[in-house]
């Protein structure tokens, strides 16, 4: 019996278990690195990240499994010398296979986590969804072991690999509710929403309901022990109830308002507490913007990203943007764009006959970039030869015209020379004022002074005064 314990306990510690851990790591690491690299430090992501890599790590898991099941499937003529059932011995791989399955899986959870921890996170982690995707890796491990041994071929392990990948591989994320049964497929996670926590209940429930039932049916099948119907029973109600919460889920997402973090100087910009590493270069792009804009009916002084399924644009001061998630180069300058279009009367600009050629002079000042050849050439060069000052005043003046598209060439005509004169006189010597004597009783008003000729150059002479008696 100790000879026979012996070996027993050799064939716990076989190789199969070694080659697992490594090669699982492996694959699910190089799983969960892609998706989670470029994206923000959000712990939605992080979490839906680790959870997609069970789409690569479990059928890997499953054909692993099911290797060893064929592979040590000779030895159980040894594990039947003893009075122990005869499903304690594929329990105990069971056992040692997921023991193994979940290890690697917990070194990808590290991973993911001490890559979130290094940048400057934001939102909260999901426990549960970590323990989500541990019960789908181990439901891969009991299908391919449990058909291992049922059908011990040598081609089970790779039918098994086969079949588990196009089961993860055939349902596209967000497509159907189908996508959610484990290994589940998540979208990336929008900023300001969270995953839902009963749709991650839901999964848990149903991996460790259908594993509980694939064991149960096992040892049943082994032992033919009729008390064993009612566990199995149980758990299939489990899977079921579970599989009808997930139909009706209605998403996978809810909407979580974030606290915003702000720069305050010499504007207001405030952004997604995720995405606060933007907030320097996005202060310089939009600061010059602003500027331009004062004193128009475009103006502001607060910059806000919005959730996308809010319209970016200009409204009592505050200008709304979109950013992305990861920052791909650009966002600064497509942040600006986004202020600059909400400027606009999009139902004015596109009506028929609204030519954008007089206003793009204006985009491009307004973004900092170079002014496009137009058709006007004259009203080009006297817009360029303007400094930004009269820019500004003659924005302001016009910028009704340039919200609605509707600049022409007389906009940017000079504006004429108003000449003050006094009512009632006409010729050069208007500008004199004539003195006049008070009215005499019965007779008609005369002026005081009459003026003398013109004095010129040629005649240097004092003009001569002639009083009137």
């Amino acid at each position: 019996m100790s000879d026979l314990g012996r070996v027993l306990r050799l064939d716990a510690r076989r190789s199969a278990l070694l080659v697992a851990v490594p090669v699982l790591s492996a694959v699910g690491t190089a799983a969960a690195g892609p998706p989670l690299l470029p994206s923000v430090a959000y712990w939605d992501n992080s979490v839906v990240a680790l959870v997609n890599a069970v789409r690569f790590l479990g059928p890997a898991a499953a054909g692993l499994a099911a290797w060893t099941a064929v592979r040590e499937r000779p030895l159980d003529y040894l594990r039947d010398l003893t009075a122990r059932s005869p499903a304690t011995g594929a329990l105990l791989d069971l056992l040692l296979l997921s023991a193994a399955a979940l290890a690697s899986y917990l070194v990808v959870t590290a991973l993911v986590v001490a890559v979130t921890l290094l940048r400057q996170e934001a939102g909260h982690p999901h426990p549960l969804g970590v323990v989500a995707g541990a019960g789908a890796l181990v439901l891969h491990v009991a299908v391919g072991y449990l058909a291992g041994r049922v059908v011990p071929h040598r081609a089970t392990a790779a039918v098994v690999l086969a079949v588990t990948a196009l089961w993860a591989a055939l349902r596209v994320p967000g497509t159907s509710w189908l996508s959610l049964l484990p290994p589940a497929g998540f979208n990336r996670i929008q900023l300001f929403t969270t995953l839902r926590g009963g749709v991650l209940a839901y999964q848990m429930l149903w991996a460790s309901g259908l594993t509980a039932a694939l064991v149960l049916g096992y040892v049943l099948w082994a032992t033919r022990r009729l008390l064993l119907v009612l566990p199995l029973a149980l758990a299939l109600a489990a899977t079921g109830g579970a599989t009808l919460g997930l139909r009706d889920a209605g998403g996978t997402v809810a909407p979580a308002p974030a606290a915003r973090v702000c720069r305050e100087w010499p504007l207001t910009v405030c952004v997604h507490p995720a995405l606060r590493a933007a907030l320097p270069s996005l202060m310089n792009a939009v600061t010059p913007l602003a500027a331009r804009l004062s004193g128009t009916p475009g103006a502001f002084t607060r910059v806000e990203q919005l959730p996308d399924w809010l319209p970016a644009g200009v409204a009592d001061g505050v200008a709304g943007i979109h950013l992305d998630e990861d920052l791909s180069p650009g966002y600064q300058e497509r942040a600006v764009r986004q202020i600059r279009d909400g400027l606009l009367n999009a139902s004015a600009c596109s009506a028929p006959g609204r030519p954008r050629g007089y206003g793009s002079l204006v985009d491009a000042w307004l973004l900092g970039e170079q002014p496009p050849a137009i058709g006007d050439a004259r009203a080009a060069r006297r817009f360029a030869s303007w400094g930004d000052e009269r820019r500004r005043v003659w924005l302001r003046r016009h910028f009704a015209g340039y919200r609605s598209c509707a600049l022409g060439p007389a906009d940017f005509r000079p504006a004429p020379r108003r000449v003050h004169r006094q009512p009632g006189r006409v010729g050069r010597d208007a500008h004199r004022a004539v003195p006049v004597r008070p009215r005499e009783p019965g007779g008609p008003q005369s002026p005081l002074v009459t003026p003398s000729p013109r004095v010129t150059a040629a005649d240097p002479r004092p003009a001569a005064v002639t009083r009137k008696p």
